[in-house]
């Protein structure tokens, strides 16, 4: 059974840094592009990011972009999501996503990707 994990969520004030993991298993996930996504309160889930399989291509959404990266260590089956320079309004529980089209293409859509994890919640306070 696929599982996917997200860890690394927490309190942590404007300007700060979190680093979070999504760790999979199940099955070996180096071949699919993985993506993040966030849901803050009152909001519709967001693309924040994704990565290819190969980690050679990563697409963020504009709000985070310059401030979030994303890396892969496919040895690990695990993907990362870097987040500098926090604000209040990245406050939402953020969600790691597998796409099951080998070799694909990132994209921003949600219903595009066919695995989900668990969420981890990440507030930031002003």
């Amino acid at each position: 059974q696929v599982q996917l994990v997200e860890s690394g969520g927490g309190l942590v004030q404007a300007g700060g840094s979190l680093r979070l993991s999504c760790s999979a298993s199940g099955r070996a996930f180096s071949s699919y592009p993985m993506g993040w996504f966030r849901q803050g309160p009152g909001r519709e889930r967001e693309f924040v990011g994704g990565i290819s399989w190969d980690g050679d291509s990563t697409r963020f959404a504009d709000s985070v972009k310059g401030r979030f990266t994303i890396s892969r260590d496919n040895a690990k089956n695990t993907v990362y999501l870097q987040m500098n320079s926090l604000k209040p309004e990245d406050t939402a529980v953020y969600y790691c996503a597998v796409k099951n089209w080998k070799f694909g293409v990132v994209t921003g859509t949600a219903n595009e990707y066919d695995y989900w994890g668990q969420g981890t919640q990440v507030t930031v306070s002003s």
